[in-house]
């Protein structure tokens, strides 16, 4: 006898559709052939072959053998089921022979296989106690497997929860891969059985235990109170401390006395530390702490540890445009301004002398215990070059100098690294009237000059050009005797008269009213500069320093020859 398994409505595209238990049909042409009595004994022995199995229940199955991507199973059908090897949490610790539930999806599916789901089974073993759990409010134990999009995954009880990052902790987890594998209380915040979606939360559990140890500080918290924390954060600007329910920020500025760049340099996540209630606002939810207000005050009888003239040593802490910070030590920083720098160098900024982390040493000049200020001298350290140059450079002393700058007043000349003297306009010749520096240095000339004044005090050097040459006035008057006869040119004219270029570097005056030139108001008027003149000498000053000239004539410009002092005047 033949017994189909086949639906005969089911001859249509697609693979055979299994008749079990009372789904058995036999074929109409065979029951022509077999007695009622025949074919209900062949139903009897076929369905004794068969597992008692249904499809949505969760069956018991015993593996057969594990491949690299699924494990098979015998679930008591005529056909093996296989399970994804990434349903298995530790798949290489199964052996044949292990009995383990699956869920069933389909007895068969186009290719005639048994489709199994490990993941479901273990889904809806635990969705009843997820379900209890849920609906009476409790809380349940998870561990924190894998990072994704948006959050975390959860194992709960076996399946897998989603911990939306918001929900994680009080405040954004800066970096969750150090939460992976650990082990939290969770509650669930949303079920959906449908669609397997199962939403935790750790945030709702901290929130109503920090509700409940808040109560319990605003009771007990106090001003001035000094209670030990855990830092639970760390940002640029502080440190958040747990000090059991309530977060108190401890300020970079109430770290230390001493500078701190970053509070990472002064406390570490994890750490407990024992702080000062500064100020609390229940309402603002605010507790400022200090830790620096535990240790001693470093500016107590700061003036009787250094006092003024003390040589000390210290680290440069920061660099700004008039000075430099140096730490003494921690909590205490004294000033050295630029202008205590060096005896000698023109300091345009502290950073040419010195750097950020370097050691130096200064002299003490000024202590203010009350504004908590120390002022530093670094080129009190060593003498004062100053203080020996009177006495090697006496007044007299002849030297060779390089032109440093020019001002309107007169020229800078190096006298030795670091040490300049002043040439003023007036010391720049002996006969000519300067106007400006430029006419007769330029910078980096090297001219020889001679010492006229050291003031040591105020540190200033006066220095003369024209003193190292003879003085001309003394022979002057030889050369240009009172009627003596000559030609010039008009240097500028001036409000009383003209100067007049002589020659040799030697200038005369031609009063307005020596001018040969009737109703003269306005010397420009009536002359100008480069204009050649016939002149008489009328006096001669070697002490002022002065040739007092008469206008004879004013010849018409010769642009081709220069006129020779001694020629005689054009008609």
């Amino acid at each position: 006898m033949l017994v189909d398994t086949l639906d005969p409505e089911s001859k249509s595209e697609g693979p055979p559709t299994p008749v079990v238990h009372s789904h058995l049909r036999v074929r109409p042409d065979l029951q022509e052939e077999y007695s009622p009595d025949e074919i209900a004994k062949m139903t009897e022995l076929y369905e004794g072959t068969l597992s008692n199995i249904e499809e949505g229940e969760i069956v018991k199955s015993k593996v057969l053998r594990v491949t690299d991507t699924a494990v098979i199973l015998d679930v008591g059908f005529k056909s093996e089921g296989a399970v994804s090897i990434d349903e298995f949490k530790d798949p290489h610790s199964l052996k044949e022979g292990d009995e383990i539930e699956v869920f069933l999806e389909h007895l068969e599916d186009q290719e005639g296989a048994v489709v199994l789901s490990k993941k479901k089974a273990d889904f809806m073993r635990v969705w009843e106690r997820i379900r209890e759990a849920y609906e009476r409010d409790e809380a349940v134990a998870g561990t924190l497997v894998k990072k994704i999009k948006g959050g975390v995954v959860v194992d709960l009880m076996g399946v897998d929860a989603f911990l939306p990052g918001s929900q994680i902790a009080l405040r954004r987890v800066p970096n969750i891969d150090e939460l992976l594998g650990q082990s939290f209380e969770f509650k669930i915040i949303k079920l959906n059985k449908r669609r397997r979606n199962i939403v935790v939360s750790r945030r709702v559990l901290l929130e109503a235990e920090r509700k409940t140890k808040r109560d319990v500080l605003m009771k007990e918290l106090q001003v001035s109170q000094v209670r030990k924390g855990i830092v639970k954060n760390i940002t640029d600007f502080g440190a958040f401390i747990d000090l059991g329910g309530v977060d108190g920020l401890l300020h970079i500025t109430d770290m230390s006395y001493g500078r701190v760049s970053h509070p990472s340099e002064a406390v570490h996540i994890g750490q407990e530390v024992e702080v000062k209630v500064l100020d609390i606002d229940w309402e603002r939810e605010r507790i400022s702490l200090g830790l620096k207000q535990l240790q001693a005050y470093p500016w107590k009888n700061v003036a009787a540890k250094y006092p003024v003239g003390t040589r000390v040593q210290g680290k440069v802490v920061s660099i700004t445009n008039y000075g430099a910070f140096v730490e003494l030590e921690p909590g205490i920083e004294g000033l050295v301004h630029i202008s205590e720098m060096s005896w000698t160098r023109n300091v345009r900024h502290p950073s040419k002398i010195v750097s950020i982390g370097e050691t130096i040493e200064a002299v003490v000049l000024k202590v203010d215990e009350t504004e908590e200020k120390v002022s530093l001298g670094m080129k009190q350290t060593e003498e004062d070059p100053w203080m020996a140059l009177p006495q090697k450079y006496p007044v007299g002393t002849r030297l060779k100098g390089k032109v440093r700058n020019l001002t309107s007043f007169g020229a800078f000349v190096e006298i030795e690294p670091g040490i300049d003297g002043l040439i003023h306009i007036s010391d720049m010749s002996w006969t000519k009237r300067i106007q400006h520096p430029s006419e007769v240095v330029k910078k980096g000339d090297e001219v020889e000059v001679l010492i006229l004044n050291v003031d040591a005090e105020n540190k200033r050097i006066s220095l003369g050009l024209k003193q190292a040459e003879e003085d001309p006035w003394l022979r002057i008057g030889e050369t240009y005797p009172v009627g003596t006869e000559l030609r010039g040119r008009i240097v500028r004219p001036m409000d009383k008269g003209a100067v007049v270029d002589l020659g040799h570097d030697i200038e005369g005056f031609i009063p307005m009213s020596q001018f040969g030139i009737p109703d003269v108001q306005n010397p420009a008027d009536a002359v100008k500069e480069g204009q050649p003149v016939e002149l008489k000498v009328l006096e001669v000053d070697p002490i002022h320093h002065r040739i007092v000239l008469a206008a004879t004539g004013w010849p018409k410009e010769e642009p081709q020859e220069p006129v020779k002092t001694d020629a005689p005047a054009d008609a």
